[in-house]
């Protein structure tokens, strides 16, 4: 028991780097795949398991209409296909998610849109 306590600490103490090496020597000496790998380091919740997963879906949420709300309110209406009643109630009752499940780089750019029309925006 004291040896498996021992691996434990070895592998929550291991560092980015360290994890992807244990990744490739796990798949080239045993078949074990990475992603079986990074579960295993993941479950001693170090460091280097944040840095391994990485995120690949995100929500844009309207945290506030801002100052000119008339055109965060067009800007949602086209980006969600919302009538206009329904892209308002939305601004109004920020926060509120505009999109979700969407690509880092669809996130960013519906942030900016919004953000250049006066909005509070945050990516989650």
């Amino acid at each position: 028991m004291a040896d498996i306590k021992v691996l434990a600490e070895s592998l929550v103490s291991l560092t980015v780097k360290e994890v992807q090496e244990l990744a490739d020597v796990l798949k080239a000496e045993y078949g074990i795949e990475p992603a079986a790998a990074a579960v295993v380091v993941a479950a001693g919740g170090g460091e280097g398991a944040a840095a391994v997963e990485e995120k690949t879906s995100f929500n844009v949420i309207l945290k506030s209409g801002g100052a000119s709300k008339l055109n965060v309110v067009k800007i949602v209406k086209d980006l969600t296909g919302l009538g206009l009643k329904e892209a308002k109630d939305l601004v109004d009752g920020a926060p509120k998610p505009v999109k979700e499940g969407v690509s880092k780089a669809e996130a960013d750019e519906i942030a900016a849109k919004l953000k250049d029309a006066g909005a509070d925006v945050e990516i989650a």
